[in-house]
C-alpha cells in the first residue's frame, strides 16, 4: 500500500469517528440512521443540579440564587383565608348573639350644629360612656360608626335599647343653645360646712377627696351668700356658658411661670455660662359636657377639671470648671409642682344646683402678701397656695329665654396634647 492510500485511509477513519461522535450526541434514535438495534446509544445521565464542570470552572456568567430557585410566591396561610371569607361570606356578619345591623338618622340634630365641625363625636362620645367601651371590642361582634347623616350600629338587640336611649337625647331632645351658670371660688378653711350642712344633699362620688352635694336654688342662694361674707373667699370664675345639647365646652386660665432649667457653655467671653429657661403653666383647665334627657328633667354632666401650680422652685448650686482651674459658681432651680385632676359624671335634677368640692388642694388663684412678715396661716389655719375649690353648676334653660348677653368664654392654651382622646 502506498503512503498515499495510507493516509486516505487515516482521513476516512478520521471522518467515521467524528460522524459516530455527531449521532451519539444527537437525540435522533440509532435506527433511524440504518444501524442495527443493539448499537443504540445509552441513554445520558442528566446532570446533577447546581453541579460544577469537570474542571470546576465557573459559568462566565452565573445567574444569582434567586434567579436559578424562580418561583412564584406561596400566599401565607393567614391571606389565604382572608381571600377565602372575601367572597360571598363577606356579606354575613357572625349573629350567635343575635346581633343585627340599624341605622339611625342623625341629621335632626346635626343640621342645627351647621358651624361645629364632626358633630356626631358627641353622638359616639356619649353612647361609649354609656355602654362602656369594653362592649365594642369583646365576644359579641359589634360596631359603630356615625357620619354627619347617619349612626349604623351593628350589636344585639339590649345593646340597641340602651344606644336608641342616647340617641333620642340628641335627635328629639333640645336643638337651642342651652345656658349653665358657672362659678368657681376658693374658700380658705373648709370650715364653711358647718353653717351650709343642712342646706345641702349629700351625692357620693367616685374620685378620691372630692364631695357633691345637690341643692335647691333657694339654698344654693343662701350657701352663695355665706361663703361671700367670708374674708378668704376668693371667686376664681363666674360665667354663663353658653352649649349645645351633648356638645363639650372648654375653657381655662393659665399663666406661664419661668425659671432656670439647666445651665450651658456661653458663646461669648464673660460670663462662662448662660442659663437656659424653661416655662410652666399653672392654673386650671376645664371641659364640660352636659346632655338633657328628652323631657328636660334632669340633666347629664361629664365634667374633667385640670389644676397644675408651682409650689415653690426650690435652688440647686452648681460648681462649673473654668480655663485657669477654678470654679463657676451659679444656680439652677427645681419646680415643686402641685396638680390635682377630677374626671366624673354626674346626673342631677335640672331644677337643682349641683355643687362640687374639691377638699383643700393647689388653688388656681393664689393671692401674694403685700408684707411677707404679716403671715396669718398660723392663725387661720390655711396654707399659702391651698384652698377648698368649689364650684357651682346650675342649669338655666334655653339661652333665648335668658336676658344675657354672649359670655367671654377664656380660651385654652396651647399645650402638649395627650396621646389618647380621654374617654370616660
Amino acid at each position: 500500500m502506498t503512503p498515499r492510500a495510507i493516509r486516505r485511509g487515516i482521513v476516512a477513519m478520521a471522518v467515521a469517528c467524528a460522524g459516530m461522535s455527531a449521532i451519539d450526541a444527537s437525540p435522533v434514535s440509532a435506527q433511524a440512521l440504518g444501524l442495527p438495534g443493539n448499537m443504540a446509544a445509552p441513554p445520558a445521565v442528566a446532570a446533577a443540579p447546581n453541579s460544577l464542570p469537570a474542571n470546576n470552572a465557573l459559568p462566565a456568567n452565573p445567574s444569582p440564587p434567586a434567579a436559578r430557585n424562580a418561583q412564584a410566591p406561596e400566599t401565607p396561610p393567614s391571606m389565604q383565608r382572608a381571600a377565602m371569607q372575601s367572597g360571598s361570606q363577606a356579606s354575613s356578619l357572625p349573629n350567635d348573639a343575635g346581633q343585627r345591623k340599624r341605622d339611625w338618622d342623625l341629621r335632626p340634630y346635626t343640621g342645627y350644629l351647621r358651624n361645629h365641625d364632626r358633630p356626631e363625636q358627641a353622638v359616639i362620645d356619649w353612647i361609649l360612656r354609656e355602654t362602656g367601651t369594653d362592649a365594642w371590642f369583646t365576644s359579641p361582634l359589634g360596631f359603630l360608626n356615625a357620619s354627619r347623616d347617619k349612626l349604623s350600629v351593628y350589636h344585639t338587640d339590649e345593646m340597641h335599647e340602651v344606644v336608641a336611649g342616647i340617641v333620642d337625647r340628641f335627635v328629639a331632645g333640645e336643638k337651642d343653645p342651652q345656658l349653665l351658670s358657672l362659678k368657681v371660688m376658693t374658700v380658705g378653711n373648709p370650715n364653711w360646712r358647718s353653717r351650709a350642712h343642712l342646706l345641702m344633699q349629700h351625692v357620693a362620688v367616685d374620685s378620691p377627696g372630692v364631695q357633691a352635694w345637690l341643692l335647691s336654688k333657694e339654698n344654693a342662694a343662701l350657701v352663695m351668700n355665706i361663703l361671700r361674707q367670708r374674708t378668704d373667699t376668693r371667686q376664681v370664675q363666674s360665667l354663663d356658658l353658653v352649649t349645645y345639647n351633648g356638645q363639650t365646652q372648654k375653657l381655662a386660665s393659665t399663666r406661664g411661670r419661668n425659671y432656670v432649667r439647666n445651665v450651658k457653655p456661653a458663646s461669648t467671653g464673660w460670663p462662662p455660662y448662660e442659663p437656659e429657661t424653661g416655662e410652666i403653666q399653672e392654673g386650671y383647665r376645664l371641659e364640660i359636657s352636659p346632655l338633657l334627657t328628652v323631657d328636660r328633667t334632669a340633666l347629664d354632666c361629664v365634667i374633667k377639671a385640670e389644676i397644675d401650680q408651682v409650689d415653690k422652685l426650690k435652688p440647686v448650686e452648681l460648681d462649673l470648671p473654668l480655663p485657669d482651674g477654678t470654679a463657676y459658681r451659679t444656680k439652677i432651680d427645681v419646680p415643686q409642682v402641685v396638680s390635682w385632676r377630677l374626671h366624673e359624671r354626674f346626673r342631677w335634677p335640672s331644677d337643682m344646683v349641683l355643687l362640687l368640692s374639691c377638699g383643700v388642694i393647689a388653688s388656681p388663684e393664689r393671692p401674694q402678701a403685700a408684707v411677707p412678715l404679716l403671715n396669718l396661716e398660723m392663725i387661720t389655719g390655711t396654707t399659702a397656695g391651698r384652698a377648698d375649690a368649689l364650684m357651682f353648676i346650675e342649669y338655666r334653660g334655653r339661652a333665648s329665654d335668658n336676658l344675657t348677653t354672649t359670655p367671654l368664654v377664656p380660651q385654652i392654651s396651647q399645650g402638649v396634647v395627650a396621646p389618647n382622646r380621654g374617654r370616660y
